[in-house]
């Protein structure tokens, strides 16, 4: 892997942002609901849970 095709990822993460920002809502309300956590928790969930789907996103589209 070469740095051109991290950076290629790395641009392609922006766009997949569309698609995670819902499914990160929901499971951190969720979270909360279910099992109490804080507010700056699920703050912490949303952000990780949606850039790491993106970047799983765009790293798919990337290779497939």
């Amino acid at each position: 892997m070469t740095l051109h095709d991290v950076m290629i990822i790395l641009v392609l993460t922006f766009p997949m942002f569309i698609f995670t920002i819902y499914p990160a809502i929901r499971l951190s309300d969720y979270l909360e609901a279910h099992h109490g956590i804080q507010e700056s928790q699920k703050r912490s969930v949303m952000l990780v849970v949606t850039f790491l789907g993106a970047l799983f996103l765009s790293s798919l589209l990337y290779y497939i």
